[in-house]
């Protein structure tokens, strides 16, 4: 007779097979235990519940920029989706973009392309190619699935592996403050789940290639990381960096990726 922990180990095993994406570029394996179905649906409420409790800022320069560059980015990732053979990976997406009033130096996309920049953060981009730089990162994020990849894996750890829809119905409150934090906008629950240095080198690495196809110079991603540095220096992390934990080596991955992204650039 099998032992539990290998009946255990088996439908861990079975459940890593049937469950796994694949990240554009890079061509990773990743556990992905939600359907997009259901992370779209969680991030259409989540985000209209967001916006409903902050100051969407409208009508501005800057929140006029943060719709013209969400905008190129959104048809640069369809193209280059479409182009990977994976548009089908953005069915039901339903693009978003908005300026939230907030001193936090902070931006995060959920699934479903809803991406909320912060007013912190724009002294920190400083001009449009600066915010296209932390825009096309964070819809990187999403489309690479890192969001749901983090959450799977606290399911699995927290939860043991509770399907999502049973999660909502025994654990409501604990399920949606995983979700928020998985998606870089937790910290008003106080739980903030960081990216993995892999994730992160693949966010930068593809949304290089996303602000290059809008039209933007991917040599300013240098400049931005640099004064999201020396910003850090200040004082506290900004929240962006809580999430987005920056290493020494981030520089010299992104040089090492700028040649690849030049390959994308079409200047405006």
């Amino acid at each position: 007779m099998r032992s539990k922990a290998t009946i255990f180990m088996l439908l861990f095993t079975t459940l890593l097979l049937f469950s796994c994406e694949t990240v554009p570029i890079t061509g990773r394996q990743q556990l992905n235990l939600i359907s997009s179905q259901e992370l779209n649906a969680m991030s259409f409420n989540a985000y209209n519940d967001f916006l409903s409790k902050n100051k969407v800022v409208q009508g501005t320069e800057g929140s006029q920029m943060v719709q013209r560059v969400g905008y190129k980015i959104q048809q640069a990732v369809e193209q280059y989706m479409s182009a990977q053979n994976m548009g089908d990976r953005l069915q039901g997406y339903n693009w978003e973009f908005n300026l939230v009033e907030d001193p936090s130096v902070n931006a995060w996309a959920m699934p479903g392309g809803k991406v909320v920049v912060y007013t912190g953060m724009l002294p920190v981009a400083q001009d449009e190619a600066g915010l296209a730089v932390v825009m096309g990162h964070e819809i990187a994020h999403a489309v690479a699935g890192h969001g749901n990849e983090r959450m799977s894996q606290q399911l699995l750890t927290q939860l043991g592996a509770t399907v999502l829809s049973t999660a909502l119905t025994k654990y409501p409150a604990q399920t949606q403050n995983l979700f928020m934090a998985a998606f870089g906008a937790g910290s008003q629950v106080g739980i903030l789940l960081p990216y993995s240095r892999l994730q992160e080198s693949e966010a930068d690495r593809l949304g290089l290639i996303f602000m290059a196809m809008a039209g933007y110079d991917p040599n300013v991603a240098l400049g931005f990381w640099q004064r999201m540095a020396e910003d850090k220096k200040g004082g506290a992390p900004p929240e962006f960096l809580s999430t987005h934990p920056a290493s020494s080596t981030r520089t010299e991955n992104i040089k090492n990726y700028i040649p690849e992204a030049m390959n994308y650039y079409r200047p405006g």
